[in-house]
């Protein structure tokens, strides 16, 4: 039988986490991967509105792809904390977290004409204090699908000139279309599912 890597299983709070980024720092102690901290990347956004229809099929698959590579391991290689940062399992889960208390505001505040979008939690409470270790993997993946499904079912109620619509994003301090944060959103979603990969490959070595 294969064993496990040696990622270690940190205290069931730990305490919340300044920034996912702290990830990064378990990640190059083990030498998988280096990427470069969400809170750190910057985006620029060369493309015509006329992409959207790609755009959203990048999204619609993000939860096909988290079961692809999650759905038939073990549950305590899923909710294995390493020494800092989330588990496989709660990187899935914040998806579908951000997906219901800031992707789908952030749409309405689209179809709104919003001057300015709603800020990120930088801190992630809502992912740290919602458990998803705790919870059955399937349902942690159920949730994820539900709030992308909801992502998509309003994604596809905009008509093409929206996707031009213009918004300032907080954090980034520049003028953001509706495309522009499609490609944002999807970006974010590789990024945890590089971790995860990270992750796996911790485990395996």
């Amino acid at each position: 039988m294969r064993e496990w890597g040696p990622l270690s299983r940190a205290p069931g709070k730990g305490g919340i986490l300044r920034r996912q980024d702290a990830e990064v720092g378990s990640a190059r102690e083990s030498g998988v991967m280096k990427q470069i901290p969400w809170g750190e990347r910057r985006f620029e956004f060369p493309f015509p509105d006329g992409v959207y229809p790609e755009l959203i099929e990048r999204l619609r698959g993000t939860p096909a792809r988290l079961a692809d590579r999650l759905a038939k391991l073990p549950p305590d290689l899923l909710s294995r904390r390493p020494s800092r940062g989330w588990s496989m399992q709660e990187h899935c889960g914040h998806l579908g977290d951000l997906d219901k208390e800031l992707f789908l505001r952030r749409l309405e505040e689209y179809a709104q004409g919003a001057k300015a979008l709603t800020a990120a939690d930088m801190e992630n409470r809502l992912t740290e204090e919602a458990r998803h270790n705790e919870r059955p993997f399937a349902a942690v993946l159920a949730g994820v699908r539900e709030a992308r499904q909801a992502v998509i079912a309003r994604l596809e109620r905009f008509e093409a000139v929206d996707f031009a619509r213009v918004a300032i994003h907080p954090r980034l301090g520049c003028p953001m279309r509706l495309v522009d944060l499609l490609f944002f959103q999807a970006e974010h979603d590789d990024y945890h599912l590089a971790r995860i990969s990270g992750l796996l490959a911790s485990a395996w070595r």
